[in-house]
């Protein structure tokens, strides 16, 4: 037991901070910090770099929005290319769905996900044992420029924000392969930051998608701890019309890859009401 807290270190001018209940893990890998401690408030947190990326309380915000949204609006993904995402909460929605054949997860730092099985085991559940699942430990952008063209449906980047380890991808040479392996009818999204905030990495990500993909847009979810209002996830898509399914097509979809009924946020009106965005977020957007 202690009274010590943690201090979120995101924005050097506002920040949140969390009552230790007790410190479980303290790592210092190749690539960034790791803490994994136990709060009053929200469970168990992970911090990288003194940034809050997931707690047990609210993570299925985010991991619902991330991964739901895309593969129903493509209706037909079999083949799911997820990027970074170590806790393992995106493979564990991604195989929710029926009909997905194939989820390759590419994280690369290894004690992301061995600090997740260990003390975040209920974020993947039994995800990691899934035999349609492939989890590798390595570069994400060296993973896309090696896949063949066409060789997924959707892609799904759970990322740092673009410093550091994961500043790669976010940029033209990320983008430019995954436009290339992605199919016809392939799409994109990623965490871009909280447009209040962090307006700069909305823009700036969404006019570098702009140059390979013909749909750009985003989406937004409200996540407790990801401070600083609504989070916008990016959206860049090869076809354009994905982001219009009807809710009634959208709920449709949902049953029939079995995860109707099942969610503790997305619901089809949301996937829909999601891309209806406030004036403030739609300016940093592309014309």
């Amino acid at each position: 037991m202690t009274d010590s807290w943690v201090n979120e270190t995101l924005y050097p001018e506002w920040g949140q901070r969390f009552l230790v209940k007790r410190e479980l893990a303290r790592v210092k890998s190749d690539f960034q910090d790791i803490m994994i401690f136990e709060s009053f408030s929200h469970g168990r947190v992970m911090l990288l770099d003194g940034v809050v990326q997931i707690t047990e309380r609210d993570e299925f915000v985010y991991q619902e929005m991330l991964t739901h949204v895309p593969l129903l609006a493509h209706g037909a993904a079999k083949r799911v290319l997820i990027i970074g995402a170590g806790d393992g909460g995106v493979l564990k929605r991604v195989l929710e769905h029926r009909d997905v054949e194939r989820a390759v997860m590419v994280e690369i730092d290894g004690e992301v996900i061995r600090l997740a099985k260990e003390f975040l085991p209920g974020i993947a559940g039994d995800a990691w044992n899934d035999p349609r699942a492939e989890v590798i430990v390595g570069d994400g952008i060296d993973y896309v420029r090696q896949a063949e063209p066409g060789s997924f449906d959707v892609v799904i980047v759970d990322s740092t924000d673009p410093v550091g380890v994961g500043e790669v991808l976010f940029t033209d040479d990320f983008y430019d392969h995954a436009a290339r392996l992605l199919s016809e009818q392939g799409l994109i999204v990623n965490q871009c930051g909280v447009p209040f905030m962090q307006a700069d990495e909305l823009r700036e990500t969404s006019l570098r998608r702009g140059k390979f993909f013909a749909d750009i847009s985003a989406y937004v979810a409200a996540v407790p701890t990801y401070v600083g209002g609504l989070m916008t996830l990016g959206w860049a898509a090869k076809a354009k019309g994905l982001r219009e399914v009807p809710v009634a097509e959208i709920r449709r979809r949902a049953e029939a890859a079995g995860i109707l009924g099942k969610t503790r946020f997305w619901t089809a009106e949301i996937h829909a009401g999601s891309f209806n965005l406030p004036p403030y977020i739609a300016e940093n957007l592309p014309a």
